[in-house]
């Protein structure tokens, strides 16, 4: 086995590369199956993968909220749907946290079948895997949601990354933690920005940009969040054609998605696993 090429992992106050690279933009689809945003150039050149963005209108009862920790949401009903994403999934089990707008990542070694909806672990803010059956989940309401895959190791990941996720390095860790643990090399990996709030729409305070390490505005101005992220994923030695975006955006794209700053308490899923 070639060793993997070890991703240095900062922590907090991570840097963005001071070089940028123009980042592939797709229009996720409706997948087949079950009614989600996925990444169309996966499902083609990826069919072991199941990934997707879960929508208002996911499920047979609408708002399809899967939000168990947010204000608002009801968390009987969401573990109701979020049954029903398992199901339609057909996955052994959902995984999913509490999540802190940390760094912290698990990885999943067992496939073992699900005797919950979801299967809680401790508070962290990604996930990955190679086993599969297991279905990675994280919840968003404006955030980004990455999905990162390794088609020589068959590995997933998916992770929860705000502005302070960012900045603490999640995305890092994440790549770090599939080196670690899957042997992956970051020239072979592809990494999915998906539906968020979009560079227009998403307006921050200074200390994001300091926070972020971006020339920092005398005034609140629009951020990219997620071309600050696929920028550091370049950086880290993902290729750049394999770095793409959704256009997508929470607030102004008309997509059927929950959005914290339009004043919704609901949330959508970003999933990510192997097919069993």
């Amino acid at each position: 086995m070639e060793a993997a090429r070890p991703f240095i992992y900062v922590g907090c106050m991570a840097n963005t590369p001071s070089r940028t690279t123009p980042l592939s933009t797709v229009r996720d689809v409706i997948g087949s199956g079950f009614p989600a945003l996925t990444q169309p150039d996966w499902v083609r050149a990826f069919p072991w993968v199941v990934q997707g963005t879960t929508m208002h209108d996911s499920g047979d009862e609408a708002p399809f909220d899967l939000g168990l920790f947010a204000a608002g949401s009801d968390p009987e009903a969401a573990r109701r749907r979020w049954r029903i994403l398992r199901e339609r999934l057909e996955a052994d089990r959902v995984v999913h946290a509490q999540q802190v707008h940390g760094a912290h990542v698990r990885v999943h070694h067992s496939n073992r079948t699900a005797v919950e909806d979801p299967h809680l672990v401790d508070p962290c803010d990604g996930h990955a895997t190679d086993m599969p059956g297991v279905i990675l989940a994280v919840t968003i309401a404006d955030c980004v949601p990455v999905f990162i895959v390794d088609p020589e190791r068959r590995a997933v990941a998916a992770v929860h990354a705000g502005w302070r996720g960012a900045a603490c390095g999640v995305l890092e860790r994440a790549l770090h933690e599939m080196a670690s643990s899957f042997a992956s090399r970051p020239e072979a990996l592809h990494v999915h920005l998906g539906p968020a709030i979009c560079g227009m729409c998403y307006e921050v305070g200074p200390e994001v940009f300091k926070a972020l390490g971006q020339p920092v505005p005398k005034r609140p101005t629009p951020i990219d969040l997620r071309n600050v992220l696929g920028q550091r994923a370049v950086g880290a030695g993902v290729p750049n054609d394999a770095v793409t975006v959704s256009a997508h955006c929470t607030v102004c794209t008309a997509s059927g998605l929950f959005s914290h700053r339009s004043g919704h308490d609901e949330r959508q899923v970003g999933f990510i696993g192997v097919r069993a």
